[in-house]
């Protein structure tokens, strides 16, 4: 096992939560489909692309104070609308990511429309070879936000087709059963449109950064950058990748089968493993409380 396997802490809660699962007290909710993208910009030839990273404000419910990536949940009113669209369509990305047709129209819609929100860059175009010029969406995307607006209304408002085609499907994750929130995430990728700028203030950021995944891994590793499993471990996948352009075409190659952190309890000993990411694994003795100690 990953020497770094043996570091990892048990967050606080699990402990109690993993043994309730196990014990069938407690019933794992459903994972809400999300959305997310790694944007990427390229940086000097030696470093290699660097990656948008935004930091969750503490006060926020789920992975407070963590780094991420731009994303967020489905909105079912994207599975069913009449979509302005360019590249492939959402049957050939209900092939990629798994799922049918209506689903993946509603997740590709997710991953452009949080990006919009969250970064302020927009992956859509007048037309299937451009995309749209600088401006001030700020009033567009709050209204987004706030769920006033939908994705396909703002893009027929302004004549625009949704650029599937700068998208790159780069995994699947869907957090553990016995976590109190739970989502199952498709990750992509894309490059920074030309011409485009990415938001330096964020709502439910209170800081962005632009990282190379090197420096990214080594923030992480050295306890200054919190961050998910899954998000330490794509940027620790894109450490070989020496441009955006390179990511892209990387991704094509990529599996997409669904990765599933499990828990194992053996009396003390609590394990969770992501099968074939060993460095993920924490492990250690967490002894339940005596009912004693568990009411007062």
């Amino acid at each position: 096992m990953d020497q770094r396997a043996t570091t990892l802490p048990m967050p606080p809660g699990w402990p109690a939560r993993i043994r309730a699962v196990e014990a069938g007290e407690l019933t794992p909710p459903v994972p809400k489909p999300s959305a997310t993208v790694v944007l990427l910009r390229d940086g000097g030839p030696a470093d290699g692309p660097e990656a948008y990273l935004l930091r969750r404000r503490t006060s926020m419910a789920f992975a407070a104070g963590m780094y991420a990536y731009p994303g967020g949940g489905v909105d079912r009113r994207d599975a069913e609308a009449e979509l302005g669209w360019a590249g492939p369509g959402p049957q050939e990305w209900a092939e990629r990511l798994g799922v049918d047709a209506r689903t993946a129209q509603a997740v590709v819609c997710a991953a452009v429309r949080e990006t919009f929100e969250e970064a302020g860059v927009l992956l859509a175009g007048p037309d299937a070879d451009s995309v749209a010029e600088p401006r001030d969406w700020s009033a567009e995307r709050a209204a987004l936000e706030a769920h006033e607006l939908s994705f396909a209304d703002f893009l027929r408002d302004h004549g625009l087709l949704l650029r599937s085609d700068l998208l790159a499907g780069w995994a699947r994750w869907i957090t553990p059963a016995f976590e109190e929130r739970r989502y199952d995430t498709w990750f992509f990728v894309a490059a920074l449109p030309p011409g485009q700028r990415a938001a330096l203030e964020v709502g439910e950021a209170d800081r962005v950064a632009w990282l190379t995944p090197d420096e990214a891994v080594r923030g992480y590793e050295e306890g200054r950058f919190g961050m998910l499993p899954p998000t330490v471990t794509v940027l620790r996948e894109l450490q070989p990748v020496r441009s955006a352009a390179e990511a892209l075409t990387a991704a094509a190659g990529r599996s997409l089968e669904p990765v599933l952190g499990r828990a194992e309890v053996r009396g003390d000993r609590l394990t969770v493993r992501w099968r074939g990411y060993d460095e993920l694994t924490i492990d250690g003795s967490f002894p339940a409380p005596s009912p004693r100690s568990a009411v007062g």
